[in-house]
């Protein structure tokens, strides 16, 4: 099981970015993916979370309180793909972005199952 987190890079306040995360060996329909991040010295947050879709899950998307409004987590199932729309980015949304999957959503990062290796997202002027 592999899950490939891409897209990152250098943008300036204000601009968007598009971060991919692509699994491969599980489907990643039948699992929530959180998207978290990290910055050197300080713990790592949850940014959102997509629930599993079939079910009883109705698939929908939580988001933390800074990241409502401005980003957007949806799934291209063809791709097995989990992607995480950012826009109008701050210079406080610079950090390392992880995608993890699980069962569910959750805030305790060690009830996801698979991890990502991260993309590094930076605003600056």
């Amino acid at each position: 099981v592999q899950l490939q987190a891409s897209g990152g890079g250098l943008v300036q306040p204000g601009e968007s970015l598009r971060l991919s995360c692509a699994a491969s060996g599980i489907t990643l329909d039948y699992y929530a993916v959180g998207w978290l991040r990290q910055v050197p010295g300080k713990q790592r947050e949850g940014v959102g979370c997509i629930k599993s879709t079939g079910g009883t899950s109705d698939g929908a998307a939580t988001y933390r309180d800074s990241a409502k409004g401005r980003f957007t987590i949806s799934r291209d199932s063809a791709k097995n793909t989990v992607y995480l729309e950012m826009t109008s980015l701050v210079l406080e949304d610079t950090a390392l972005y992880s995608c993890a999957a699980g069962a569910w959503c959750t805030s305790s990062d060690d009830e996801y199952d698979y991890w990502g290796q991260g993309t590094q997202v930076t605003v600056s002027s």
